[in-house]
């Protein structure tokens, strides 16, 4: 093991909440801030037969280079697929005016997180109505009433 911290999920650092230094591996994606948050693919690193981090665009194109100790690089968070709900009342704040619900959001990489749906009144307003559409779109394909 290389004690790095695996793609797409840094690992914390020994003080709570601070993220420990990204080093990507072969094939990583990372982004790096000192070309704007250009996504590249890692094909070299430093010590293998290159003194700095080689870079190529995801699919092929012009490659480039990022500093060794990867002051600069970032690691590529996964994509979300989808949501679901957690088993959590939702709650309605009076003084924000809002309602919320605590949702597991799925990425792509098999890993998920907590966060918070928040709804305006419209919003819980639309949601009420679809959801009823689900309902009754349900019960008409399980041969209840029209």
């Amino acid at each position: 093991m290389s004690g790095r911290p695996t793609p797409h999920l840094p690992s914390q650092g020994a003080e709570s909440g601070t993220a420990a230094p990204f080093y990507p591996r072969l094939g990583d994606l990372a982004a790096d801030t000192a070309r704007g948050g250009r996504v590249g693919v890692v094909v070299a690193l430093p010590g293998e037969g290159a003194a700095t981090y080689h870079l190529q665009p995801p699919g092929g194109g012009t490659p480039w280079s990022a500093p060794a100790d990867a002051n600069t690089l970032r690691p590529v968070p996964a994509k979300a697929t989808h949501a679901t709900l957690l088993v959590r009342d939702a709650v309605y704040d009076h003084r924000a005016g809002q309602g919320s619900m605590a949702i597991l959001v799925h990425h792509g990489d098999g890993s998920s997180t907590e966060a918070v749906l928040v709804l305006t009144p419209p919003d819980m307003e639309r949601l009420h109505s679809q959801t009823e559409r689900i309902l009754t779109e349900r019960e008409r394909s399980l041969g209840g009433a029209p």
